[in-house]
């Protein structure tokens, strides 16, 4: 009977004994998890870099040099001189720009900032104050004989998917429905190419960037003169992140104010064209 009971204590023993050492070793599995957790965080908080998400066949305002194969663009040399003066190291990142929205929320990017427009996406970022204003506008070739957004009834129109400017005509049915086609495509470069071999007759597009493609590229387009749409540029931010937002408007207001933001809206577009601190 001594023997029986003694064998019974001992099991209650060693069982009480591997329950505490689970009991132990499932605590100090939780609290390695949330200590990597935790250290994973602040390596992000405290990386010391600034991630642009921007599209690298947008210029002028972010693109890839064709002679030195980098990348550049006025927005990103915006950018570049925000990071220097906030004392983090800038890191150009491109995007898909109908995956923009999932790069933010992931944590790949810090912000969008390539031509960005606020309008019509107010409660979708967080945004810094509008820094450029820009029209949607058509871009034809000049002796395609089209002079309004009349003439292009039964015509095929180019816009880049998840644009402003396929919004704006998304919202203007009354003028695209009268298109022969409306075709997104992933670029402007495409559809620049499809205006020059004659597979559309139109591109809608911002008119920032449609001047400077049309300098660049020394084509035979023009702009027609009546707007689809206007809008302002601002840089969005993840929603809810004022913290990053505000460092980085601060410093924009202090570019202003000291010259740099003009000097560099000069460079790309012989004018200022900025519009904080006016």
């Amino acid at each position: 009977m001594k023997k029986l009971l003694t064998l019974l204590l001992a099991c209650t023993m060693a069982g009480t004994l591997l329950a505490g050492c689970s009991s132990s070793d499932q605590s100090e599995t939780t609290t390695a998890k949330e200590n990597a957790e935790a250290s994973s965080e602040t390596a992000s908080e405290t990386s010391g870099t600034f991630t642009v998400g921007f599209d690298q066949d947008f210029p002028p305002m972010g693109f890839v040099d064709e002679e030195t194969g980098e990348y550049t663009g006025f927005d990103l040399d915006l950018a570049a001189e925000v990071a220097n003066r906030l004392g983090l190291e800038i890191k150009y990142q491109p995007i898909a720009w109908d995956a923009k929205d999932n790069e933010l929320s992931s944590g790949t990017i810090d912000c969008i900032w390539n031509g960005f427009t606020i309008n019509g996406r107010e409660d979708d970022y967080t945004w810094s104050e509008p820094y450029m204003k820009n029209n949607q506008v058509f871009v034809v070739r000049a002796d395609s004989g089209i002079t309004s957004s009349a003439d292009l009834a039964g015509k095929i129109v180019d816009v880049q998917t998840d644009s402003s400017a396929e919004a704006a005509l998304n919202d203007n049915t009354e003028l695209s429905s009268t298109f022969g086609q409306l075709i997104p495509v992933a670029d402007y470069n495409t559809a620049f190419m499809d205006l020059e071999s004659g597979a559309v007759d139109a591109i809608a597009m911002d008119d920032t960037v449609a001047s400077y493609q049309i300098e660049k590229r020394e084509a035979d387009f023009v702009v027609l003169d009546e707007s689809i749409a206007e809008e302002e540029y601002g840089i969005g931010f993840k929603l809810g992140n004022t913290e990053l937002r505000d460092k980085v408007q601060t410093t924009l207001e202090e570019m202003a104010a000291d010259g740099t933001l003009a000097e560099i809206s000069n460079e790309w577009f012989g004018k200022d064209i900025t519009t904080i601190g006016k």
